[in-house]
Order: structure tokens, then sequence, then C-alpha cells
């Protein structure tokens, strides 16, 4: 069923059987490339068709629900360009691979999902959430009983932190719960079973800090419960490694390559909550959170207290990268 909106664009009403549409887009006009705010009302890409905010549903018997059986991936667009977007995608379809998860579309076509969608949200700036679900399955764990696997792209606004924090700087506690180790459920997978990060981001909000440090079963840090750590002794770059149980983040990549212009080097090394107490400064690092600075951990300053030079370079490259490069979304 169709319903004409008032701006005259035909969406569609939610299915409640599964899905047979094709992974393709109808491209919106070119009128958008000029666009700089959002819509009234959010348009969100539904295996290969738009629907209202409202409108837009799963079923309760997708496996994504029932059992956060599915991945994603967050990803941020500046001034008119999605950022890294070629290596979110890939992360994506490793993640995939690794929980035998087929991706129902080609990387050209999501990538042309993904673009339509924000141009279909009038946006220049902001934050896609791009999700793939085992889709509509039975009670039961068995993923075979799931026929095709659900895409959905949503493009919205983030702020996940204020200006002035980015300025004066985060407080983190470490948390009891640890991060999963890979032998039960590998970090390295973008999934949505993400319970693991809500425990520990719910012990930093009850502690009245930003954010929450998690350790690995070994006692050392593995990373937060949505970004990468970074910390700086004495001039050099640390960050743990990925077999600590740190994901292997985007934008903690891009941190290598802003090191190695400033002449710089990031070693990938153990990291203990001493190290962190220690360190003259210490960042963190996420798609959503971008590079952001870390004043206090469980009570302790770090270094001055402030947000330190380094960092500061740091955060003015990045911030440089995000306008100046990345996938266009209007030609």
């Amino acid at each position: 069923m169709k319903t004409a909106t008032a701006d005259g664009m035909v969406i569609d009403e939610p299915q409640t059987e599964e899905t047979t549409a094709k992974p393709a887009v109808k491209l919106a006009v070119e009128t958008h490339a000029r666009a700089t705010s959002v819509a009234k009302e959010s348009k969100i890409y539904i295996d290969g068709k738009f629907y209202s905010e409202k409108d837009a549903k799963v079923s309760v018997f997708d496996h994504g629900l029932l059992y956060g059986d599915g991945i994603f991936e967050g990803i941020r667009f500046y001034n008119g360009r999605v950022f890294r977007l070629e290596e979110h995608l890939a992360r994506l379809w490793d993640s995939a691979r690794s929980i035998c998860l087929e991706i129902p579309m080609s990387m050209r076509e999501m990538t042309a999902a993904l673009l339509e969608t924000i141009r279909q949200n009038n946006l220049r700036e902001g934050y896609i959430r791009l999700l793939v679900t085992r889709g509509v399955g039975n009670l039961g764990l068995n993923p075979e009983q799931c026929k095709r696997p659900s895409v959905i792209i949503i493009a919205t606004t983030v702020t996940l932190y204020p200006e002035s924090v980015y300025q004066s700087g985060l407080t983190v506690v470490t948390c009891a719960t640890r991060r999963t180790n890979p032998g039960a459920l590998n970090p390295a997978v973008k999934s949505l079973n993400y319970l693991n990060n809500v425990m520990a981001r719910i012990e930093g909000s009850l502690a009245g800090a930003d954010e929450a440090l998690m350790l690995n079963d070994a006692g050392n840090v593995a990373e937060c419960t949505a970004d990468n750590v970074f910390i700086i002794k004495r001039g050099q770059i640390f960050t743990p490694p990925i077999t600590a149980g740190a994901l292997r983040g985007i934008t903690r990549s891009v941190i290598f390559e802003i090191a190695a212009e400033l002449g710089m080097k990031v070693a990938e090394a153990d990291i203990t909550r001493h190290d962190v107490f220690i360190a003259d400064e210490c960042f963190l690092t996420g798609t959503a959170a971008e590079v952001i600075p870390v004043i206090k951990a469980d009570g302790r300053p770090i270094g001055n207290g402030k947000p330190g030079p380094i960092s500061a370079r740091i955060i003015a490259r990045f911030r440089q990268l995000t306008r100046e490069t990345g996938t266009p979304i209007y030609n």
C-alpha cells in the first residue's frame, strides 16, 4: 500500500510479512543538493524501500529483535561527505562473514542505498546507523529458519557530547563488567548484542562518570563502552591491541595516520589502570564521540587535569580531515 505525503513523495506503508523487495532505491530529486536541515519527518530505508519514521517497522519475529542476531555500523558524514565509508562497509562485511550472515546486496548497492537515505532526509551533517538483521524466522535460535536478512538504514543528526566537553574533557571510571572474552563473542564483530557494553555504561552512569573503562579477563584495559582508549606518556602514544578486546575502530585507525603525520608513532601495548592514572594525556575515539580528551580516571586527575597539547593537535587534525575528505553525497 502506498500513501502520498504533503510534498508529493510516495511512501510505502509497512509490510507485515517477510519482504521480497530487491535492494534498489528510487533516487531523490536533485533539489536536495543544497539541503542543510533535517526533513520534517525522517525517512527510513528498509529492504529497498523508504518509510516514514512513524511507519518504519520490523517484524516481532525478526531475529535481530529476538536474539540480537545481526550486525551494525555507525557512520558519520560531514560537510556533504561520508567519512571513511569504504572502511565501515568493509568492517560490516567482515562482521557478516564471521557470523555466517549473507548480506542481501552488494557493497556498491549498499553504498547507493546509504547515500540516497541521506539525500532523502536533506542532510549534509549527521550520523548513519546501518543494520543488517538475520531476518524473520520462528522462535527458535536456528538462523536457518530466517529466509532473508533485512537491511535498515537510518540517517539522523547526533550530538553525543556538547562542545564544552570537548574543551574541558571527560571523566571515566573503571567498571566491574568485563569486556566479552574473544573466545565467547569476539568484540571484533559489531553485533546487535551490545548488552555487555550497556551494562558497563549503566555502571559508569551510576558512578556519575561520562564513560566507563572496561577491562578484559587479564585485568588490562580493553576499551570504553563505545570508544577506543589512547594514552600519552612522555610524548609517546599507546593504545590497547585488538587482542586485548578492543574494537578495530575506524576512528582508531585514523589516529594512527594522524600520529604518523605529526611524526609520532602509536604503540599497541597492554595498558593497565595504573598506566591510565599516570598518563600525561588520555583521549577516546569513536565514530559518534569522534576524538575527545579524558581528564580524570577513577577520581585521579590525568596529567594536570586538563586536555593536553598532543590531544589538541590530534583533535584539530581529525576535524580537518572530516571536513575535507569522504565520499560525496550530492554530486
